[in-house]
């Protein structure tokens, strides 16, 4: 069974500094490696980690180095896309001795399981806040989609191509997202697109796929739908999810970034 973890929008600062003054985002992510560990006897094989962008917050080395320094102790094959907080050269360099990191271009690759293919694709555009989809990440989706056939694939990405309600995040969003919608249309088997960047759980349609945005592991960005909202995060609990085969479809968990071991029995006590 094809199994994947998605962590999202780690946000990792210097050691020994909060994110924003208040997020103690290395200790989060730490957490949810350990939460991941502490595990997988009960779930299983994991084929790979994934993270859908914002692995850093400004985008330095040192920032990249101490996110790989985290992950490290993790088991288990991990990759990253890019998002808005990124800078794609320092993350290029950062894991240059992995073998599906592009030598150039965008941060565009792909894997092949056993059950469904993973594609993820770099919707980073520097200076910006918002997302796009290059023609070059465009023209490696529809290829790879044509070189799977008529197996089932998980899309992974920074930007949801889909408004959430929370109005300064919606104007972030991806941009010009129907050709996006017509090559995934043209898929014949399922399609999950996966992202991240609004630090919270969220799904929607996306034409004939199921759109999902996964939390942070650390902070969230408040569900504030007023149109003069202010624009703030939220000390919610982190989480990430897991996307596994099951039966004839994949199905989608969210998961505590940090929760106790103890495991009850449901039966009531005499």
């Amino acid at each position: 069974m094809t199994r994947i973890i998605q962590l999202s929008d780690p946000h990792i600062v210097p050691e020994g500094t909060l994110c924003y003054g208040v997020v103690d985002t290395g200790k989060a992510l730490q957490q949810a490696v350990a939460t991941i560990n502490r595990n997988l006897p009960l779930w299983g094989k994991v084929d790979m980690v994934i993270v859908t962008g914002d692995i850093t917050d400004f985008g330095t080395a040192e920032e990249y180095a101490r996110f790989r320094s985290i992950m490290a102790d993790l088991a288990l094959p991990v990759r990253v896309v890019p998002g808005n907080h990124d800078l794609r050269e320092n993350m290029r360099t950062a894991f240059q001795d992995q073998d599906w990191m592009p030598e150039s271009g965008g941060i565009n690759w792909s894997a092949e399981f056993s059950d469904f293919g993973l594609i993820c694709l770099d919707t980073l555009v520097e200076g910006h806040h918002h997302g796009e989809l290059q023609p070059d990440a465009l023209a490696f989706l529809s290829d790879t989609l044509k070189n799977l056939g008529s197996k089932p694939v998980v899309v992974g990405m920074h930007h949801p191509p889909f408004n959430t309600g929370i109005i300064p995040m919606d104007i972030n969003n991806l941009r010009d997202s129907a050709e996006l919608s017509k090559i995934i249309e043209s898929h014949p088997a399922e399609v999950r697109l996966v992202c991240g960047h609004v630090h919270r759980s969220v799904t929607r349609s996306f034409g004939k796929a199921i759109g999902l945005i996964a939390p942070g592991t650390s902070h969230t960005v408040t569900i504030d739908q007023r149109v003069e909202n202010p624009h703030t995060l939220s000390l919610e609990p982190g989480a990430f999810m897991m996307h596994e085969w099951r039966d004839d479809g994949i199905v989608s968990h969210i998961i505590a970034g940090n929760y106790s071991d103890e495991r009850h029995p449901f039966t009531t006590p005499v």
